[in-house]
């Protein structure tokens, strides 16, 4: 375990980090709508694209096939005719979309302000 003094090899700002990647693989548009969906439950592929609309049949695999690689989603075939697979979360991917759901919720919650304040820019800088 490490204690307090111990300092991370990790660091995301810098370029060479792998942290970098996982966070944008999580971070991004389909990563983040893909962590929150499978957040409630376990998922079928085409039910998770229909939950994530929106999102072409190509970049939700490669969403997946990523989140997956990082250790985020588990993918889970199951040995039936025709052929079934499931995604769900890891348990650092239930804590990753916790936190990520807690910001969803917060800029879901501030619309108004959001659309407020593109008024008023759009306003000054003649709109786009």
């Amino acid at each position: 375990m490490a204690s307090d003094t111990d300092v991370s090899v990790f660091d995301v700002f810098s370029r060479q980090c792998p942290s970098r990647s996982t966070l944008e693989h999580v971070t991004g548009r389909w990563g983040s709508l893909t962590l929150g969906a499978l957040y409630e439950e376990r998922l079928r592929f085409n039910e998770l694209r229909r939950r994530v609309d929106g999102v072409s049949e190509k970049m939700l695999s490669q969403t997946l096939h990523a989140l997956e690689r990082d250790g985020l989603v588990l993918r889970e075939a199951q040995p039936v005719n025709p052929p079934r697979v499931d995604y769900e979360l890891t348990p650092f991917g239930r804590e990753v979309a916790g936190q990520l759901l807690g910001l969803i919720h917060l800029v879901e919650g501030r619309m108004d302000d959001v659309l407020a304040a593109r008024t008023r820019y759009d306003a000054t800088r003649g709109g786009r």
